[in-house]
């Protein structure tokens, strides 16, 4: 998928720019593994409860 997206857009202006893309989709990609709504798994994520698979504990969100 990084690859589709360096080819359509160019390139990342920045590594943390890449880094972002590459944690989103991620996420999405777990998401989908646990048959869950996208949507409904990153407007939780954004209102402060993200989705955590059953085998990671949660950590403490600064």
């Amino acid at each position: 998928m990084i690859k589709v997206k360096q080819k359509v857009s160019g390139a990342f202006r920045t590594l943390e720019g890449a880094q972002t893309f590459c944690d989103i989709r991620s996420y999405i990609s777990k998401v989908r593994k646990q048959q869950m709504d996208v949507l409904e798994a990153i407007t939780d994520a954004f209102l402060g409860r993200p989705f955590l698979p059953a085998a990671v504990e949660p950590r403490l969100l600064p």
